[in-house]
């Protein structure tokens, strides 16, 4: 049987380690849960806002990428965007501000000592205007467990032992690292597709159990 939630000794010692509970609430309620003034950047909107604030305008894509990654001029081109723009935005406010950003999660197997279920965890990547965001982190925590209600044992268990996977939204919050605070680079996938990753050190995580 899936252990309860902890008691709150236990749960200090929980925010460090990444074995956090599973929160039955909605990503449009997560300001109640996380510190005051942390900047939600997890749609397309607030993450442009946030790009406009720290570097004014979106690069010029298709001159950077020219003719392609075999372009004997490409690599430079995208190492002087990368480097002017870490140079402009220098001493900007902007980057000492607390973010949260969502990366897609699913509870895997369960851990025998805790009691939760090991979170598998993959990136999230947002179309924008400035085209594709994905975030990155510094600093996560190796074990992450999400540890389960009495309630959501009686609703995910029996869909667990069936095989069902039980996908969840795995929230970090943290600020820029200064000195890659966000890298420019091209999609892999999407052929001269401009792809951004902000680099967070992410200080705390939330579990949020889709609805």
């Amino acid at each position: 049987m899936i252990g309860l939630l902890a008691t709150s000794e236990s749960l200090m010692a929980e925010e460090a380690s990444g074995v956090r509970p599973l929160l039955s609430i909605q990503v449009s309620d997560l300001s109640t849960r996380l510190p005051p003034k942390t900047h939600l950047l997890i749609d397309a909107p607030a993450i442009e806002r946030f790009l406009r604030s720290v570097d004014g305008t979106p690069p010029d894509w298709a001159t950077v990428y020219g003719l392609g990654r075999d372009d004997p001029a490409h690599d430079e081109r995208l190492f002087k965007l990368n480097r002017e723009r870490d140079a402009r935005r220098e001493g900007n406010d902007v980057l000492r501000r607390r973010i949260a950003f969502v990366w897609d999660g699913e509870l895997s197997a369960l851990d025998p000592e805790t009691g939760g279920f090991r979170v598998a965890l993959g990136p999230r990547v947002t179309i924008t205007s400035w085209g594709l965001v994905r975030f990155k982190y510094e600093d996560l925590p190796g074990n992450l467990i999400a540890v389960l209600t009495a309630n959501q044992q009686t609703l995910l268990l029996s869909k667990i032992q069936q095989g069902q996977l039980i996908e969840i939204d795995v929230v970090m919050t943290g600020t820029l690292i200064p000195d890659e605070s966000i890298v420019y680079d091209f999609s892999h996938e999407q052929e001269g597709m401009g792809l951004i990753m902000p680099v967070i050190r992410v200080d705390e995580i939330l579990y949020l159990l889709h609805p």
